[in-house]
């Protein structure tokens, strides 16, 4: 009865779900941020600190935590990770030169104990623009296959269309149960 009970509860109840954003600077996350927000593109500057929005997808509430990635101030991510159930890590697909600090972010933080639950996207971002990488790619380059103690997945989008973005949150409303 109290499985049954507590079924239901989900069922007709919103789910809360807290997010980060994290990626280099540049990558794209602020426009995927307003892409999902209000369905277009929003003219952004560099975030210093952080942009914090509510998205509602099929009654679940995903709290979206847009942290800055300039290099001064990803010493302070780990100031965001309590509590955070997703990472959304965004790559630029045009920027080969800088995917290995991608790579060791993501690594890093991967480790940290307040994202031992957490389930990863990473959004290989810019796929409209000739001659990206492809998530494929970026997978081998970001070894994702070793990450073993998280559910990961990878999705391939432009986020001035909004290509791909649906995907991915469609993967976290999969992945939450």
């Amino acid at each position: 009865m109290g499985f049954l009970l507590s079924k239901l509860v989900k069922l007709f109840s919103n789910e809360e779900h807290k997010v980060i954003i994290v990626g280099l600077d540049n990558a794209g996350k602020t426009t995927i941020l307003y892409q999902f927000l209000m369905n277009e593109v929003v003219q952004t500057s560099p975030t210093i600190g952080s942009n914090v929005e509510e998205i509602v997808c099929k009654k679940t509430k995903f709290v979206m935590w847009d942290i800055g990635g300039q290099e001064s101030l990803r010493s302070s991510w780990s100031t965001y990770y309590a509590n955070s159930d997703f990472v959304i890590l965004v790559v630029d697909s045009t920027d080969r030169e800088r995917l290995h600090i991608s790579k060791k972010e993501l690594h890093e933080m991967l480790q940290n104990e307040d994202l031992k639950k957490a389930k990863l996207l990473v959004y290989a971002n810019k796929q409209d623009i000739k001659g990206c990488m492809t998530a494929a790619e970026i997978s081998q380059q970001l070894k994702l296959t070793s990450v073993k103690d998280h559910t990961w997945q990878i999705q391939a989008c432009c986020a001035l269309t909004g290509s791909g973005l649906s995907n991915g949150l469609e993967w976290m409303l999969e992945s939450k149960r």
